[in-house]
């Protein structure tokens, strides 16, 4: 299968024109857009535990544009138009296999996933040889259409009628009977189409060929881009296993009930334990009563619960139904109080009962997700503006929220609005090392500062790398500000704002709810999201 790396390097190598053309990069009948990731790695990337990263076709193809330039010019101009640079170790390799001075280079990942081309169809124009070669074609043309008609008009052309010419056919007819017949030919020519020579005959075909050409570059511009049904399955970095997979698991587990702790057994302790009532109805109506009696007696023959609930079942129990209680066996029958007065009375204790202990109550498990942020107030993000900028996708100084006389809380808890118009709560905080080992499964996602001892004290020994294989990391900074070489190195994602447009705060915070759900949704679905 072609990939879009070798194709560029054949193109280049062989001086063949690559065009560009509605977000698409074109190599003669494959397509891919411009923004399709090619097999050469970037350096420093899929080192060290660190996701591997690739170069963008688009991004290979604007250093060809710009070989000449310098290093910190190329820069600056892909930085001006939008494009992803090439890295300044990767530059010699790189032009040296793409100018066909190496046959193969080091970063090529031969295993990295391969977007399949669209296939174009070639229009007329570009389908049309040089303009070198048309007189050629032409001319063979002409040299045919010359030789038929060299068959057909092979006796010379006639001259003036005169006496003189016809002397030698006195002797058969005389000679004003030649010349009537010669007048007479003659006039029947002067009515009959004009022949062809050579100069008409070439000019003619030169306009049939060029009419023809006219309609056919009609025809075409109609034409539409054929597709099929395996080419309209095609989707631009989409895999269905990484995707859907997860979906599919997270459903299965809200089906089966595994987000969801089973109940703990209760156990029967031999105390006395007063007499419970039967649930009555909420409002009663002296009225009524028939109508309660008849639905317990047409229930009855179906075992249907009226006082029952769906709540807290899992599909399984609902479509097996309710199974008989086991008996447990026999011990020590509870003393049940006969009177009131009884009933006021504490149970006496015996010796049995001392020895039983009470079963311990269960604790509902929280399903909010955890976000942690710096607690330094260095940090774009603080506990002063977290609420700002995560809920309300806009940034807000710390400084200017202090100035607002807001005060600073331990935790924050956010209320994310879905497109479905649901709120979803999220808890922040800046102090990890109040975290149980039960919420430490509940955290999601982490704003990453730099240093590595912002993870002293953390589970998974500390580890920036083992934590971001587990934890969603996100780094937030100024567009201007150079990169922390710690950042580049992790598997953070880095967002970008500016310091002065804050109409494009929006845009840029919204990929980190994009990168968390799919985090939440692979990693955690348990949680609630």
């Amino acid at each position: 299968m072609a990939d879009p790396l070798s194709l560029l390097r054949q193109f280049n190598v062989n001086k063949r024109e690559i065009v560009e053309r509605g977000g698409h990069i074109i190599f003669g009948e494959f397509s891919w857009p411009k923004n399709v990731k090619t097999n050469y790695l970037m350096w420093g990337s899929g080192k060290d535990g660190a996701p591997k990263e690739y170069y963008s076709l688009e991004c290979l193809l604007f250093l060809l544009k710009n070989v000449t330039l310098t290093h910190p010019v190329y820069v600056r101009q892909a930085a001006a138009e939008n494009i992803p640079v090439v890295r300044r170790p990767d530059r010699k390799d790189l032009l040296a296999y793409l100018n066909g001075e190496t046959a193969t280079s080091t970063s090529i990942d031969k295993s990295a996933p391969l977007e399949i081309p669209t296939q174009v169809k070639r229009t007329l124009d570009e389908t049309q040889e040089p303009a070198a070669k048309k007189p050629r074609f032409e001319q063979m043309q002409v040299q045919k259409v010359k030789e038929q008609l060299a068959a057909r008009l092979d006796a010379p052309k006639e001259a003036s009628v005169t006496v003189d010419n016809i002397k030698s056919l006195s002797e058969a007819m005389s000679v004003e009977k030649i010349a009537a017949i010669k007048a007479k030919r003659l006039a029947k020519k002067r009515t009959t189409i004009k022949g062809m020579d050579d100069k008409n005959l070439e000019s003619d075909l030169r306009v049939i060929i060029d009419f023809d050409v006219d309609v056919t570059k009609d025809i075409v511009s109609r034409e539409r881009q054929w597709r099929t049904r395996t080419t309209i399955l095609q989707s631009s970095g989409k895999l269905f296993s990484k995707n859907i997979f997860a979906i599919l698991q997270s459903i299965k587990a809200r089906e089966e009930g595994r987000h969801r702790p089973p109940a703990p057994t209760p156990i029967v302790t031999p105390r006395a334990t007063p007499v419970r009532s039967v649930p009555q109805p909420a409002v009663y109506n002296r009225y009524d009563q028939e109508r309660f009696i008849r639905a317990r007696e047409e229930t009855e023959g179906f075992k249907i619960d009226t006082m029952g609930t769906y709540h807290g079942m899992t599909l399984k129990s609902v479509t097996e139904g309710n199974q008989p209680k086991k008996h447990l066996p026999a011990a020590t029958p509870p003393v049940i109080s006969s009177n009131h007065t009884n009933a006021m009375q504490p149970p006496v204790s015996t010796p049995q009962q001392a020895t039983v202990p009470r079963p311990p109550t269960s604790k509902r498990v929280s399903r909010t997700p955890i976000i942690i942020i710096p607690a330094a107030n260095t940090s774009v993000i603080t506990m002063y503006n977290a609420k700002d900028i995560l809920q309300d996708l806009r940034y807000v100084s710390t400084e200017n929220k202090k100035a607002q006389g807001t005060k600073r809380d331990n935790e924050v808890l956010l209320q994310r609005r879905k497109e479905t118009n649901l709120t979803v709560p999220y808890r922040v905080i800046d102090n990890p090392q109040k975290l149980s080992p039960a919420d430490w499964d509940r955290v999601v996602a982490v704003f990453v500062m730099g240093p590595a001892w912002q993870f002293k004290g953390w589970p998974w020994d500390g580890n920036p790398v083992e934590i971001f294989s587990r934890v969603c990391a996100f780094h937030l900074k100024w567009d201007e500000i150079k990169l922390d070489s710690n950042v580049a190195r992790w598997a953070v994602n880095v967002i970008d704002l500016s310091r002065t447009k804050r109409h494009l705060d929006r845009a840029s915070l919204m990929t980190f709810w994009e990168k968390l759900d799919k985090h939440i949704m692979k990693c955690k679905p348990h949680l609630r999201f």
